[in-house]
């Protein structure tokens, strides 16, 4: 006979495990305890020594679905205790918390059979959950995972539920948000003024939704704006009401049949769809049209993750627009009495509940790449699920980059990137932005003892970590976006480095003060070199040419020595380039794009971020032709006037634009390769990364890799965390982490470090 003691880390809370335990126990006849602490769980054991052994070769293997463990320590004690059966005792706080907190979790398949069963108590129960199932994240207020520390603490359980929550044969057994009609949240229904309803509410709310109205619903990480599909007049009224012209909405599909009829849909983007995160994927469209929902070639799909949603949509309703609550670039609402004061006058009703959502998170949204998420926002389902990167200390936090604002903090190897926060732009985003910050240091019980941010010194971000520095006493280092971004990648597929860097964007602050966005970098964490970039556009009117494109083509065009003429305002942008005034440099991959999609007229002028670049891609036709380019200097530069008067060559005989667009993307596939191998032969390197806002161009990440193999080298693009500005905060939290090693890389609060390679 022996005793141990045995503490188990990982997602180890809230997805069934000490059930799991107490039933492995009593079939290898053991005795003891288990209660959660603020690391995990820990159990104390007694019982025949091969009965123990037999129980520890078990636990992972047999362990629940949503169970992640990441390690079991053992330690065997003196002595017998002497217990009699096995006892789940309250939990225990620690003064130092290590403990993972699952993400939230879609509706199973056993509850939803519970919630389609009228024999059922809680047959049409949009609350129904498990401990395979339902919120998680969204609700948690603090550690350990008990229920007085969610917002189900205001839902005291009725004696059935209890009884099921203390049954260890029952599929609630210790299920925190377990809940019922009798004891559990209710849903409501209130009308475009915000009067409460009688009658059921979801039949009410899908009453609304089949005579065209626009309903407003809130679920897990916040309330969305839905709408009918079998009309996209109802999309437009939306996208008027909601001041949203041309951005495309998100669709949620009653199954992945639905989603097939407007979509192709493969085996692996099935898989992603039906998984228990159920992000929006990204899918093409079956055929042309949609426009109402997406202007490109994709639609965003996902389907019903809460049995709110299973409910809304019934037999019926086979598609619905369900887009995020927010208005002029705010977080997404959250909060009852606000999203009444704010929506009316755009929704007609407000299907709502008296659950609180203590986080909220938007829908993760990704393409299928190699058979796995490729994000373009990671979020609901996946956060705070950390990214275990080797040799990685604890004790930073690295604030991001403004637009598509996330932050990572490091605990160990472990390294928790923040939901999707939005755009740094206002106090709305920002007061959401620092709360967030708060309840991660909170939760996973981190201390920052080094700052890392962008050196962009108008980011909120920044300027967050340098007042943060300032008052609490903490060091700052300022990482240039572009390293960021390449230590963002190296470390999402765990390379050390050297590695080289193919880093395309639409902008970041250089060390030289300029904007750089097309880059091929060499370096590691610590330090980087610029070996080629793009040839410098001049940005007409500054940010004006973000949002309209035709300024870069006309600029394209003129440095390229094609005739002008046919720009309409050329005379003005000339002028404009004559005076010098407000015309920065930038060597932007983004605006490239821009600027020849306005040149093959897809898109003169802008209503959202990229769009000009989305629909190039989507134009695009099928051809292995590429146009000429140049690269020479040092750095070497990609001389892209070869190609713009090519292009500019074709237009004018008849070819297609879309033809044209697969030409000018097989040109940057092209180039891109031989600047890689130029790097690889000066320096012997093979690693090559892929970062950066323009590596969400599925044309490109579909055929460039390919090229990259071809001539020998090993591509590597992101997995865990997004391509985009949202996976920059780890790699700013790389590179801290590596210039922090000496005492130099220290820089005192207020002064920027430039790394100028």
């Amino acid at each position: 006979m022996e005793r141990v003691r045995i503490e188990i880390r990982g997602i180890v809370q809230g997805v069934g495990f000490r059930p799991f335990i107490h039933r492995l126990v009593a079939e290898r006849g053991l005795n003891g305890y288990i209660k959660n602490t603020s690391s995990g769980v820990e159990l104390e054991l007694e019982g025949p020594e091969a009965a123990l052994e037999r129980f520890l070769e078990e636990l992972p293997r047999r362990a629940p679905a949503l169970a992640v463990i990441e390690s079991v320590e053992t330690r065997r004690l003196d002595g017998l205790a002497g217990y009699q059966g096995f006892e789940i005792r309250r939990s225990r706080t620690d003064p130092l918390r290590d403990t993972l907190i699952s993400p939230d979790i879609c509706v199973c398949e056993d509850c939803l059979r519970e919630l389609r069963d009228p024999a059922d108590r809680r047959y049409r129960y949009p609350f129904i959950n498990c401990t395979n199932c339902g919120p998680r994240f969204t609700i948690i207020k603090d550690v350990p995972y008990d229920r007085a520390k969610t917002s189900m603490e205001a839902f005291p359980m009725c004696p059935d539920c209890s009884r099921e929550y203390h049954d260890i044969e029952n599929r609630r057994y210790h299920a925190q948000p377990d809940c019922c009609p009798d004891c559990g949240p209710r849903v409501f229904y209130l009308d475009g003024q915000g009067r409460e309803q009688p009658g059921d509410a979801i039949e009410r709310a899908r009453a609304l939704l089949k005579s065209g109205g626009i309903l407003a619903v809130k679920g897990l990480g916040g309330i969305h704006l839905a709408c009918s599909c079998e009309s996209g007049e109802t999309a437009r009224l939306l996208r008027q009401r909601k001041q949203r012209d041309e951005k495309p909405f998100a669709l949620m599909c009653r199954d992945a049949a639905a989603a097939r009829e407007l979509c192709l849909v493969s085996p692996a983007e099935e898989k992603l769809l039906t998984s228990r995160q159920r992000p929006i994927v990204l899918l093409k469209k079956r055929r042309p049209g949609w426009e109402a929902f997406s202007e490109n070639g994709r639609i965003g799909v996902m389907l019903p993750y809460t049995p709110l949603h299973v409910l809304l949509m019934g037999e019926d309703l086979p598609q619905l627009v369900m887009t995020s609550a927010n208005l002029s670039d705010l977080p997404i609402l959250t909060q009852n009495k606000e999203a009444v004061e704010r929506l009316r006058g755009i929704a007609d009703g407000f299907l709502l509940h008296d659950r609180d959502i203590q986080t909220r998170c938007d829908d993760s949204l990704c393409w299928e790449l190699d058979g796995e998420a490729y994000f373009a926002r990671r979020s609901r389902g996946y956060v705070p699920y950390p990214v275990q990167v080797p040799g990685c200390r604890g004790g930073i936090l690295a604030c991001g980059a403004e637009q598509k604002a996330s932050f990572c903090l490091s605990r160990g190897e472990h390294v928790f990137p923040s939901q999707h926060i939005g755009d740094l732009k206002n106090l709305e985003t920002l007061e959401h932005y620092e709360q967030q910050i708060r309840h991660f240091e909170r939760l996973f019980d981190i201390r920052p003892e080094l700052l890392a941010c962008d050196l962009h010194p108008d980011y909120l971000s920044t300027a967050y970590a340098l007042r943060r520095g300032e008052e609490e006493g903490l060091p700052v280092i300022q990482v240039q976006h572009h390293h960021a971004h390449m230590a963002a990648c190296m470390a999402d597929n765990g390379l050390q480095g050297p590695v080289i860097g193919l880093i395309w964007d639409g902008t970041g602050l250089g060390p030289d003060g300029t904007a750089w966005g097309g880059e091929c970098l060499v370096g590691d964490y610590e330090r980087f070199e610029r070996f080629a970039s793009l040839r410098p556009l001049r940005l007409i009117g500054g940010d004006k040419a973000v949002w309209e494109p035709e300024r870069t083509a006309w600029f394209l065009l003129q440095d390229a020595g094609c005739d002008t003429g046919a720009v309409e305002n050329g005379a003005l942008y000339e002028a404009v380039l004559r005076s010098g005034l407000n015309c920065p440099v930038s060597t932007g991959m983004g605006r490239l794009f821009d600027g020849v999609s306005a040149l093959l007229g897809i898109k003169r002028r802008c209503s959202y971020e990229g769009q000009g670049a989305i629909l190039l891609e989507a134009a695009a036709g099928e051809s292995g032709e590429a146009y000429p380019f140049t690269l020479d200097g040092e750095p070497l530069r990609f001389d892209w006037r070869p190609m713009v008067r090519a292009l500019t060559a074709d237009r004018a005989r008849g070819v297609p634009a879309g033809l044209c667009a697969a030409k000018f993307m097989n040109t940057l596939i092209e180039m891109a390769a031989a600047c890689c191998l130029a790097a690889s032969r000066a320096t012997g390197i093979q690693d090559v990364v892929l970062s950066g806002g323009s590596f969400q161009n599925m044309y490109l990440m579909e055929r460039l890799p390919g090229a990259l193999r071809a001539r020998g080298l090993r591509p590597w693009h992101h997995r865990r965390v997004s391509a985009n500005d949202e996976g920059i905060s780890l790699g700013q939290l790389m590179v801290a982490q590596a210039r922090a090693k000496g005492e130099e890389t220290h820089v005192p609060c207020g002064t920027p470090e430039i790394n100028r390679g």
